[in-house]
């Protein structure tokens, strides 16, 4: 059975056997016996500084979901992580991680745009992300939305269907105002140019 560490953009965790391309942590959210059956606690964070990161880095190896060690979380893509309220590595991925705080328009330290993003994706209740209703027209490509069949990605004028498979093939854009996934600091980075790596199943 899988374990429960496929992050959707929504930032529901869930457990599905399509292989992600990034690796992400929000801290110890696993019990102790989660190696063997693979389940979260009913937390969704500890700290603020959700990152993520390669799925490799300087030949490190490690057991999933070990005792008092980080969980760790598998995103399909970059644009999936971003909308969940993930922000590039300054460690396995320093310089994605310097070029998108720049693009956020952020001067100030790591652990402040931490803080400043996590008052964008948090509520009280740590199973829910927050949504903000905005207009379409304005939103940047890489940006995550919901329609009332699930969570797309805006690309020029397509939108991408997402499930945890993956996407769908592309439909026209849609108009007026609609929830949104990806926080508002993130749409800062992605209006200014920061591009996130997708996994595309096919040619656009």
């Amino acid at each position: 059975m899988p374990r429960q560490n496929r992050v959707m953009p929504t930032g529901e965790i869930l457990r599905h056997p399509t292989r992600g391309t990034f690796m992400g942590n929000r801290g110890i959210l696993h019990d102790r016996e989660a190696h063997d059956h693979g389940a979260l606690t009913h937390r969704r964070w500890r700290h603020k500084a959700w990152v993520c990161c390669l799925l490799t880095f300087k030949n490190r190896r490690r057991r999933l979901m070990s005792p008092n060690r980080y969980t760790e979380l598998f995103f399909y893509d970059e644009a999936v992580a971003l909308a969940a309220g993930h922000r590039p590595c300054a460690e396995c991925r320093r310089a994605d991680h310097t070029i998108f705080l720049a693009a956020a328009e952020h001067m100030g330290s790591t652990p402040d745009f931490d803080a400043r993003l996590h008052a964008a994706r948090a509520t009280p209740r740590k199973h829910h992300l927050r949504q903000s209703l905005q207009e379409v027209d304005d939103l940047p490509d890489g940006t995550f939305l919901m329609t009332a069949s699930g969570p797309h990605l805006l690309l020029g004028d397509m939108v991408l269907p997402f499930s945890p498979t993956g996407y769908a093939p592309p439909q026209k854009r849609p108009t007026g105002p609609h929830p949104v996934l990806t926080p508002k600091p993130t749409q800062i980075a992605l209006r200014n140019g920061y591009h996130p790596k997708l996994r595309l199943p096919f040619a656009l």
